[in-house]
């Protein structure tokens, strides 16, 4: 029961680590999942938190126990640092979904990996690491729970270097199963959604210092019931928060309204595409037959930004793809968009359909990042989908385009929320790069505050929009 020597480590892409530019959207959350780990150690244990995304990595060190958190795009890095460390005599332990995808490949580099999340296996771990019988590989199964689990070490998080410190994860998972989600292979073979308790819920966001949250949830309106009790016992909290959720969620009952009472100010929704075909052949039965123009005009009478996710190269995409989503995007005062050149991650059905089909066109994890074509699409070119992605990112933040899509909105303070929040996200990056490097992001978190404060209680968008497109059930 010595005190252990324990290195978490973030591994970063290159670009992420420039001396030259940084982009903001790898300063943005703190590594949550490693600092969940560093909860189990002990009081005597000397835990550290490196992501790389953020600081440099030193490599001269000897701990005697390092745990590395591998995505797809950071394999490769991540890789090399645990073989550097195995190398000098430490303990290396991988996880995270990469691992859990591709558990072969992870275990030539590591002394144990963990498939699936890791609150259950990870303190059974240091148990028998400390007796000196460690296995090689942990799987969650049966078990899973968030009940009990203790504070996320936040005192091993460094604040300053982050824009939202106080990001928070309530639940696991997500209840849907879409054929392209990385995420569902990460917790097969067990719970695939649960929550925690609300009281430990409240209790951590009430632990967490100022007004802005983001949760980053997978879809926080996912078990409604939890939900609704979050956002209730929320209300009087004077917070301003962002999360995730799903279109059919939007629509349904008073759950968006309690959400908005509570602080919701911010909604990344996952729209995904404009064609049926496409959601039905990816198994995202919660977008079929629904009205997208509604959920839009439902969050902005509410005063919550939208962050619209949308997808390119699924199989009914054609060239024009590309001109009819960025338009849609616009025309409905979408505030911000994530594009995504659709990826097929291994472990997923989408990845299995496209290997037996033939369709991959390399196995360079570092090109699955959703910004390369790494399969072959069925109705245009690998340059064609490349081309078109890269223009709708250029076409929705143009000036005149952002400028247009906030004056859809019913309010002037609305419509400056809007224009001041999209510009903020994609015009200002010089600034960001300035505030990364000089470590003053916290800085910033009073202009987040101010552009998300509350509009109006009742929004009417509908005097100045245009006629409403088709939903996505009459698209084509």
């Amino acid at each position: 029961m010595r005190a252990l020597r324990v290195k978490l480590i973030l591994p970063a892409l290159t670009e992420a680590t420039s001396p030259d530019w940084r982009p903001i959207k790898y300063s943005l959350f703190p590594p949550l999942g490693l600092a969940t780990l560093a909860s189990f150690l002990t009081a005597d244990d000397d835990a550290s938190i490196v992501d790389e995304h953020v600081q440099p990595l030193v490599l001269d060190d000897r701990p005697d126990l390092v745990v590395i958190q591998v995505y797809i795009t950071n394999a490769y890095r991540a890789y090399r640092i645990a073989d550097h460390y195995r190398s000098q005599g430490a303990f290396v332990a991988l996880g995270g979904l990469h691992v859990t995808s591709n558990p072969e490949e992870a275990a030539a580099h590591a002394d144990a990996i963990f498939l699936g999340p890791g609150e259950q296996t990870f303190p059974v771990f240091l148990t028998e690491f400390r007796a000196g019988q460690p296995r090689r590989i942990y799987q969650s199964t049966a078990g899973r729970t968030l009940a009990g689990l203790p504070p996320i070490r936040r005192d091993l998080i460094d604040r300053r270097r982050y824009l939202v410190p106080n990001s928070i994860v309530v639940t696991r998972g997500c209840p849907e199963h879409c054929d392209f989600c990385y995420k569902d292979a990460f917790f097969e073979r067990g719970r695939s959604f649960y929550t925690q308790r609300v009281d430990a819920a409240l209790a951590e966001i009430d632990r967490l210092p100022g007004r802005h949250l983001y949760f980053l949830d997978d879809h926080l309106l996912g078990d409604r019931r939890f939900a609704g009790a979050l956002f209730d016992g929320m209300r009087g909290m004077k917070r301003l928060f962002q999360g995730a959720a799903t279109v059919d969620s939007v629509l349904r009952d008073d759950l968006i309204e309690r959400a908005a009472e509570a602080g919701l100010r911010s909604l990344f929704v996952g729209f995904e595409t404009l064609t049926p075909g496409n959601l039905a052949r990816s198994n995202k039965r919660q977008n079929l037959g629904r009205d997208y123009t509604a959920v839009t005009d439902r969050l902005h009478r509410l005063g919550i930004m939208i962050n619209g996710s949308f997808v390119f190269g699924m199989d009914d995409d054609d060239e024009t793809v590309f001109r009819r989503t960025v338009d849609w995007a616009i025309e409905h005062g979408i505030t911000t968009a994530t594009f995504h050149i659709q990826t097929p991650y291994p472990g997923t059905k989408l990845y299995a359909r496209m290997r037996e089909q033939n369709r991959l066109l390399t196995q360079n994890w570092d090109l699955f990042d959703t910004r390369h074509v790494v399969f072959q699409p069925a109705r245009i070119t690998p340059r064609t989908l490349k081309e078109g992605y890269d223009w709708a990112y250029q076409e929705f933040y143009r000036w005149s385009s952002i400028a247009h899509a906030s004056l859809l909105h019913g309010t002037l303070k609305h419509q400056a929320k809007h224009f001041f929040y999209a510009a903020g996200w994609k015009k200002f990056e010089p600034l960001w790069n300035l505030m990364i490097r000089l470590k003053q992001l916290r800085c910033m978190t009073p202009v987040l505050e101010s552009v998300l404060s509350k509009v109006t209680d009742d929004l009417d968008i509908h005097s100045t929009a245009p006629a409403a497109a088709p939903s996505v059930s009459e698209a084509t």
